[in-house]
């Protein structure tokens, strides 16, 4: 009775509504025939066992297919793995170590570790938000893989004859590295060992001159100064010479 309810129901459902029996219909329903001269397949009418040619059953079978048809031996019983030791396995079942055991314990977790996790369990909830989520637009965007760059060219096939070239001499030279010239030095680590003469040394009076910071004015004290910015008496009496002036002119464009 519910299967008779179910396939009633399903008649007068629409295909947009969310029933799989109307998706089980839709794919029951045969494939259309592409050729009106192909015969009409149904269940039923399919041969499964081909027969076969009076030629295929009266051939003789070369050496060679029998012998491919032989079956394959069995080696598995005079199989031995290699132990660590060299030692073989046991025929009968036996009880492990002491030493076995010990080792096929698990590793446990230091104290300090399990103090400073957050959680007691390593598989953490999803909440529900997370679950009912729906992505973005950017966010599905930025889920497709990349494609291609437009102006991708494959790499070209190396020729037949590039592969069997044999190089010269001077190739051969010319792919070597470059060797370190016979007076090159490493660098020294930039702490230098000081010397004990130079530890020993006194600086003279122009050392100690030179050694000295050069001392200027501030900025600030040229505003308080009202003859800092006054043109020299024997400036104001030069003569401008005729290149200065031929100079002075602007450019004309």
């Amino acid at each position: 009775m519910a299967a008779a309810r179910d396939l009633y129901v399903s008649s007068y459902i629409p295909y947009t509504c969310v029933c799989p029996r109307s998706r089980i219909h839709e794919l029951a329903e045969p494939k259309p025939v592409l050729c009106e001269s192909s015969p009409t397949l149904v269940w039923g009418n399919q041969e499964t066992i081909w027969t076969l040619s009076g030629g295929a059953m009266t051939a003789r079978p070369s050496a060679r297919v029998l012998y491919l048809s032989k079956p394959k031996k069995d080696f598995s019983k005079y199989q031995h793995r290699a132990v660590i030791g060299g030692h073989a396995l046991l025929t009968k079942f036996g009880y492990p170590s002491e030493r076995l055991l010990r080792l096929a314990e698990p590793k446990k977790y230091l104290p300090a570790f399990l103090e400073k996790r957050a959680r007691e369990s390593p598989e953490w909830p999803v909440s529900l938000a997370a679950q009912n989520y729906n992505a973005s637009q950017r966010i599905l965007e930025l889920a497709r893989p990349k494609g291609l760059h437009p102006d991708f060219m494959p790499p070209r096939e190396v020729s037949r004859s590039s592969q069997k070239v044999v190089a010269s001499p001077r190739t051969i030279e010319l792919a070597k590295p470059k060797q370190v010239h016979s007076n090159f030095k490493l660098p020294r680590d930039p702490e230098w060992p000081v010397t004990e003469a130079a530890k020993r040394a006194v600086a003279t009076p122009r050392i100690l001159e030179l050694a000295q910071p050069a001392s200027r004015a501030r900025m600030g004290l040229t505003a308080f100064n009202p003859d800092a910015f006054r043109v020299k008496k024997s400036a104001l009496k030069a003569v401008c010479s005729q290149r200065l002036q031929e100079l002075a002119q602007p450019v004309r464009r």
